[in-house]
């Protein structure tokens, strides 16, 4: 008989995750191993481990471009969670995102569709999310606007649809996590949006902008909705994972509360972050760079709407803990972590 955590029925064999050692990645890691379950994590000789250090789990070198590592890698697993993605809105070239996040995806799909898999839990994003004519997002609105989100947002929405035609074709049990900014702890690498909040902690945020916003949610919260999803998400659904939508002005007062500094004071608006996106890009082009700047991702910061995780709620039974909270332990993070430096 299966074993249960609070109620919540859990897997008796393996669960794989693919990108363990990612901001998500990891999170899903922990969270398995707090509630006793057998975990096999698979990185890259190449990956930067510290999110996963020090817990009990199996750890296996792989790679999305090596379907062989992938294949021994899930054999004999209940539930694989992939948390692989290049997210990196910002490239002058696309070509590295659609390799790894359509490209790698696939061949990696051939390989689960073919193994004896309870679910495959997809990390997929908000960006697949349709902007409704009135009121909150849901589920049902499929993405409407990939062509103002630039290539970042193709690839996104081109891999959700990949993994749902595997579902419906090859009876694969997926189900899309549509994840939004994640917050929290742990942020190595960073992530982009973690990374403005360590500049702002950090007293290297100028401004803040006005007029645009996110859907947001703690790093903790997205790893527990992706967990529970491995054992009640329903197959050939996707769920929005996103606690509230808040914009950059709350996102930085929080954090720098949370530290003791004082948030960015001077706004910006819209339109001015788009003049020096452009130039940022225009400079970048004659440098043959990329620039973190540019129109796409300035775009993408204010066209997703704010949305409704109701779904997540009845269905996986995730109840998240308010964002701010989760933002403030980042802050708290990556203050520490300067001072470690």
């Amino acid at each position: 008989m299966p074993a249960t955590y609070d109620g919540e029925m859990l897997t008796s064999g393996t669960n794989v995750v693919i990108g363990a050692s990612g901001f998500l990645g990891a999170h899903v890691v922990a969270d398995l191993v707090g509630r006793g379950q057998k975990v096999r994590a698979v990185v890259r000789e190449t990956s930067d481990t510290r999110g996963i250090d020090g817990l009990d789990i199996e750890r296996v070198t792989g790679d999305i471009f090596d379907v062989e590592s992938i294949r021994a890698a899930i054999r004999g697993a209940d539930v694989v969670y992939y948390c692989v993605v290049d997210a990196r809105p910002w490239l002058r070239d696309s070509t590295p995102m659609w390799r790894t996040n359509v490209d790698g995806l696939r061949g990696v799909l051939d390989v689960v569709a073919e193994a004896d898999l309870d679910r495959f839990v997809f990390t997929s994003s908000v960006v697949t999310i349709g902007i409704p004519e009135s009121g909150l997002a849901t589920e049902e609105m499929q993405n409407n606007w990939a062509r103002k989100g630039g290539e970042y947002a193709r690839t996104r929405v081109a891999a959700e649809d990949l993994v749902m035609s595997y579902a419906r074709t090859k009876g694969l049990p997926a189900v899309a996590m549509c994840v939004a900014n994640t917050y929290g702890a742990g942020d190595y690498l960073p992530t982009p949006h973690g990374g403005m909040v360590k500049a702002a902690v950090r007293g290297k945020m100028p401004f803040y902008v006005k007029g645009i916003g996110a859907e947001v949610v703690g790093i903790d919260d997205a790893a527990r909705a992706m967990t529970l999803a491995g054992t009640r998400g329903r197959i050939g659904e996707r769920y929005i994972v996103a606690e509230r939508f808040m914009s950059p002005r709350e996102i930085f007062a929080v954090a720098c509360g949370a530290v003791g500094v004082e948030p960015p004071a001077r706004a910006m608006s819209r339109q001015a972050l788009t003049r020096m996106a452009v130039l940022s890009s225009l400079g970048a082009r004659l440098r043959r760079t990329d620039a973190l700047l540019t129109p796409t991702t300035v775009r993408l910061m204010h066209l997703m709407p704010a949305m409704d995780h109701g779904k997540a709620t009845r269905e996986l039974g995730w109840n998240p803990s308010p964002t701010p909270d989760a933002i403030a332990e980042a802050a708290r993070f990556f203050a520490a972590d300067r001072r470690r430096r």
